[in-house]
């Protein structure tokens, strides 16, 4: 089963490598040369996907970054799991194809918050930033900021947007990018 992850790479620099290694261990059981396989274009910025399996790394892709604009998001029930990167996406394609005319959805599995689409996300509540316990798929930024204390997993029903004072979303591209607004289609 093919995996990959998708690493930024901006000014000839591949980001946060340490990271993407930590979850193609836990994905495969193995570690693969990042620093040596990744050849970062040296100008702007550029999303590398990194497409592997347990036996190696399959092929290296640069495309350049083009960010998406989302401020709407809909709720949209689910028990797909998605414990690794695969790189088959249809459960999540087919998810997202249910968001309607909003940007981008919020999934909700078993009565909590998980993720969108692309991006694991924070709330922030009573002046702390907050994301869900149990995420869709443990991102590489969501990792990092758990780390460094900057988010606080918790519980998060669908309640909690009400709550919320800001909405971030993280990924290995956007980094943890606050949405100026936001707004939840019914």
């Amino acid at each position: 089963m093919k995996l990959f992850e998708t690493i930024r790479c901006e000014g000839g620099e591949a980001k946060h490598l340490a990271y993407h290694r930590r979850r193609i261990l836990h994905s495969v059981g193995r570690d693969f040369p990042l620093e040596d396989l990744i050849k970062a274009p040296a100008q702007g910025l550029w999303r590398c996907r990194l497409i592997y399996d347990e036996k190696g790394v399959r092929s290296v892709e640069y495309f350049p970054y083009r960010k998406r604009t989302i401020r709407s998001f809909r709720l949209v029930e689910s028990r797909l799991r998605y414990e690794r990167k695969y790189l088959a996406r249809s459960g999540l394609d087919a998810l997202f194809e249910r968001r309607g005319d909003a940007d981008e959805i919020l999934i909700v599995q078993e009565g909590l918050l998980s993720d969108t689409s692309i991006a694991n996300l924070a709330l922030l509540i009573d002046g702390e930033w907050l994301t869900p316990e149990q995420p869709l798929l443990p991102g590489t930024t969501r990792e990092r900021l758990l780390e460094y204390r900057r988010l606080r997993p918790a519980p998060l029903g669908p309640d909690a947007l009400l709550k919320a004072e800001k909405l971030a979303l993280l990924n290995a591209m956007i980094g943890f990018d606050i949405l100026p607004e936001f707004t939840i289609l019914s």
